[in-house]
């Protein structure tokens, strides 16, 4: 029996359904699985189907958690689903199943989730692109020449095309932010730690990787975050405290909000007219909603020092991630194996001393602490996620432009999400228009103070309601 209104409700909405008897969980599952196999082969977005094994869960006893019965799928890099693949977007994990859930993927079927498959990823999520040789290019669904954002962007092409509600996603350096932004969704990026990361949290940077979800809709990205984010047994860290649940948040004003706006770029170009005209436009309207509005000519701090600190960290953790998954899979570390961009890394990154390691640490420590004392001149930072609109598919291949030149395009794209990764802070996109050079979204990213995604989900949900965008559809839909 189909459910052809599947795609009006949000997550919540169809557990809801659920709950009420309305539709079963198979049935939602049916709908995901042929929405999957109608939309899939132009987006690229699922490189893994579970469908036999979901028909199995949607027809069992599903736990009574938020969103019970509800399609979901896992973004394929470092997040363990037992007894599937895990390719990390690389044929260096080429035939590697992962023998048990991570304890995020405990979270998310504890939920009542109905895991069905995995979603696209560039390879080991490195750039800000979901284009690679392994798993092949995500298409976006607003306009199918252009990229989805990385890393996450095969989980934001399905949910925007109205596959499922929402999906898994990571963010290392604006991996779940990027993807939101260009394809015209709702994403949280957590506080550091406030989602669980083991059993094996080797590969998550110190804390500079975090995961959550994209969404269509703040409410859905609120009541996960409720379940899944609480402390997890023998982690180093506890996340920060919270006063109370993020659904409570959501349906409170936020107040009279000082709100910071800067529009500072690495490259110090300008923003593309479509990104400036959203931007203007979203400063405007928060003013009319009452906050107080501030501007940041520049954060003041060495933008450029501090993302060489983060390449000589991130380099030396991923020497240790890729040499421990040549081991295990018997495979060397060369063209056979990896893409140019993550071999040209590593080589790189073998070139660098302990004491190169270590003054990144130091580095980030440091210039981490001048971002966060910001913080005291307002409550909420707004920037632009994106410098221009989604680039053409290609601008970003991994597999044909040359590392400084590939460095150089992404800078004239993206925006400064890494400062959140860097400081561990709370950042959210937002959907707030669509640019009509490419009929592609355009996003603004507002950022918290550590441990206050609270008053990020007040504001989100307060300009949500004041311009929604949950009727915008891009042309593949349905």
């Amino acid at each position: 029996m189909a459910f052809a209104e599947y795609t009006d409700y949000d997550g919540l909405g169809l557990a809801h359904l659920v709950r009420k008897g309305e539709v079963s969980p198979l049935e939602l599952l049916e709908e995901a699985i042929a929405r999957s196999e109608k939309n899939n082969p132009r987006l690229n977005a699922i490189v893994y189907k579970a469908y036999d094994e979901a028909r199995a869960v949607a027809k069992g006893k599903l736990p009574d958690g938020p969103f019970k019965g509800v399609p979901f799928l896992i973004k394929d890099i470092s997040m363990a689903v037992a007894n599937w693949p895990m390719t990390n977007g690389s044929k260096l994990l080429e035939g590697y199943v992962s023998p048990q859930d991570a304890e995020l993927t405990k979270r998310y079927r504890a939920s009542g989730m109905v895991l069905y498959g995995k979603t696209n990823t560039p390879e080991f999520g490195i750039p800000g692109t979901t284009e690679g040789r392994f798993l092949g290019s995500a298409h976006n669904p607003w306009n199918l020449n252009h990229s989805t954002g990385g890393s996450s962007g095969g989980a934001a092409a399905a949910v925007a095309a109205g596959i499922v509600p929402m999906a898994h996603a990571s963010d290392g350096l604006g991996s779940i932010r990027i993807p939101a932004a260009q394809c015209g969704l709702f994403g949280m990026k957590p506080t550091q730690f406030r989602n669980p990361g083991g059993p094996d949290d080797r590969g998550r940077a110190h804390g500079m990787i975090v995961d959550h979800v994209v969404t269509r809709t703040v409410r859905d990205s609120a009541a996960m975050l409720d379940w899944t984010g609480y402390p997890e047994d023998d982690a180093p860290y506890a996340p920060a405290p919270k006063a109370r649940p993020y659904m409570d948040e959501i349906a409170t004003l936020p107040g009279r909000l000082r709100i910071g706006f800067c529009t500072e770029t690495v490259q110090g170009q300008p923003l593309h007219p479509d990104v400036q005209k959203t931007f203007d436009a979203t400063v405007k309207l928060c003013e009319s909603l009452g906050h107080t509005m501030i501007d940041v000519p520049t954060l003041g701090v060495r933008l450029r020092r501090l993302y060489k600190a983060q390449g000589f960290v991130s380099g030396a953790v991923g020497i240790v991630g890729y040499e421990e998954w040549a081991e295990k899979m018997g495979r060397p570390i060369d063209e056979s194996t990896v893409e140019w961009l993550t071999l040209v890394g590593y080589r790189g990154a073998k070139e660098t001393s302990p004491k190169d390691v270590a003054w990144g640490l130091q580095t980030i420590r440091q210039i981490g602490r001048q971002i966060l004392a910001l913080y005291r001149q307002f409550d909420v930072l707004l920037q632009p996620i994106q410098i221009s609109p989604a680039p053409p598919l290609g601008f970003l291949d991994t597999m044909k432009v040359r590392a400084r030149e590939f460095n150089m395009r992404q800078g004239q794209i993206y925006g400064l999400t890494p400062l959140a990764n860097l400081t561990g802070q709370p950042a959210m996109s937002m959907p707030m228009a669509i640019s009509p050079e490419n009929n592609l979204p355009v996003s603004m990213m507002f950022s918290g103070r550590y441990g206050d995604e609270a008053t990020l989900f007040r504001l989100a949900a307060q300009i949500e309601q004041a311009q929604p965008w949950i009727d915008r559809k891009p042309p593949i839909w349905n």
